[in-house]
């Protein structure tokens, strides 16, 4: 039996949910390979596009994608796309996004979907006026293991949460993006963002207090932050991120509750495995076709399936990563900039 999937005026009934790729990038081709290893007939790659067309032919060649475009526009309008990966520059996203829902396409956006909340907003309001599936990529709430802790909290075998720690550092200096301010360069928004969702999917409420503290250099981004979240009840979260470090594989999280504990001992955003009071679990990352240019990022596979899922059962949004948390994410990194000293742009 068929799922019904409404894309303007026009109904199909639907068997393969059809993607398009916006951005021939590192992360575009992990999504790409990631995908490739979901069942057969449940997910296609259509068409890509790019800035240059020669890459965007180049990645239709590795992917045996059939069409390649040279501009995003081609890409929104194309009718044989249902939904559309937006895996371009962060800066772009707002502008991408608005495109892509407004050409009646259904949207899965890396992060950071924006700049900064107003454009978080505006974007949200789009996807609301035209009726269209739309999620941030934050794709560890996707992940089993997130899904088994969500499981675990629920439980209430942690009794009352009263502390979320996470750190994540790693040496991103030298990429450009990251150095570079008129990109929306800096580490809150690469990296600063995971420690921060992660305490936002535990706690599921703003915080009341926010203190951050960073150093801002000379470039005018952000190498590294510290971050203090105090919630309702005096519970807290304590957050370190950083793009001048060494690499370390023990970036680890933890959830620290009355009763007990969960503790991500290596790579908290993308781990392996988990220990809870219920028992250790495990993540499986498989390998595609390509090989990965970012860590454990076979895991992207499950935000794509949840993606197919929420489309399928006319949800415009998906319960892993609501528009309300995208929300709260900005709303506290517009606050850590306020205080850091970190602006854009795109904040004028």
């Amino acid at each position: 039996m068929g799922s019904y999937l409404t894309l303007g005026i026009r109904t199909r009934v639907m068997t393969t949910l059809r993607w398009g790729i916006c951005g021939a990038g590192l992360i575009s081709s992990d999504f790409c390979s990631a995908l490739k290893t979901l069942p057969s007939g449940e997910h296609e790659i259509v068409a890509v596009a790019a800035r240059d067309v020669s890459r965007s032919k180049e990645f239709a060649d590795k992917f045996a994608v059939k069409k390649a475009y040279g501009s995003y526009e081609e890409l929104a309008i194309d009718p044989d796309i249902d939904v559309i990966y937006i895996g371009t520059i962060h800066i772009k996203h707002h502008e991408h996004s608005i495109l892509m829902l407004k050409a009646g396409k259904h949207v899965l956006c890396e992060k950071p979907m924006a700049i900064n909340l107003k454009q978080c907003r505006e974007i949200l309001k789009v996807a609301k006026e035209s009726k269209r599936f739309f999620m941030e990529a934050t794709w560890s709430r996707s992940l089993p293991i997130y899904e088994q802790i969500r499981e675990e909290l629920a439980s209430g075998r942690l009794g009352d949460v009263q502390m979320v720690t996470a750190k994540l550092c790693i040496p991103l200096l030298n990429v450009e993006r990251i150095a570079n301010n008129k990109l929306g360069g800096g580490c809150l928004l690469d990296v600063g963002v995971y420690t921060l969702q992660f305490a936002c999917m535990v706690y599921d409420e703003n915080p009341e207090q926010i203190i951050a503290t960073g150093y801002v250099n000379k470039n005018g981004i952000d190498e590294n932050g510290a971050v203090i979240l105090k919630y309702s009840g005096g519970r807290l979260a304590s957050l370190a991120y950083s793009a001048k470090t060494h690499w370390v594989e023990n970036n680890n999280g933890g959830i620290h509750g009355t009763k007990g504990s969960i503790e991500l001992p290596t790579t908290f955003w993308c781990p392996k495995e988990a220990i809870m009071p219920s028992g250790k679990y495990t993540n499986d990352f498989p390998q595609g076709p390509e090989k990965y240019n970012f860590i454990n990022a076979g895991g992207l596979r499950y935000q794509a399936d949840k993606v197919r899922t929420s489309i399928l059962e006319g949800k415009t949004e998906c319960y892993v990563m609501p528009h309300r948390h995208s929300e709260m994410m900005f709303t506290i990194t517009d606050e850590i900039r306020r205080q850091i000293g970190l602006k854009y742009n795109e904040d004028d």
